[in-house]
């Protein structure tokens, strides 16, 4: 009984990984945001055109398909028996990567607007 309310009151009972499930939509929700103003922003900068603008609309729907599959593979990792640290070990883990992605993908319109520009003047 004292360990079920122990449990309870610090979060660690059975609902401990839906608390990673969420705060990881919540990361995905941000990094989404994140990732479409500085693809726009540099797009913009680059004196982007049309087509520059069309391949942010792919990219941005590529981003939110990926970012569904990460958020069932938190579902599903809430469904395991994973302990408390492998969670979080996997949760700092996808953190790191979607933060990543976020930053440098957004950043790989650079190249691209150059090498248009090149091309196509």
């Amino acid at each position: 009984m004292a360990t079920a309310l122990d449990n309870r009151g610090t979060g660690r009972g059975t609902g401990r990984s839906n608390g990673f499930a969420k705060r990881i939509s919540t990361h995905l929700a941000a990094a989404l945001v994140v990732f479409c103003l500085l693809q726009i922003f540099i797009v913009a900068k680059m004196g982007g055109s049309l087509v520059l603008h069309l391949g942010i609309i792919v990219a941005i729907g590529g981003y939110a398909i990926a970012a569904r599959g990460l958020e069932r593979r938190w579902h599903m990792l809430e469904q395991g028996g994973l302990s408390h640290n492998g969670l979080a070990l996997r949760f700092r883990r996808d953190l790191l990567q979607l933060w990543s992605a976020s930053l440098l993908g957004a950043l790989l319109w650079i190249p691209v607007a150059i090498i248009f520009r090149f091309l196509f003047g």
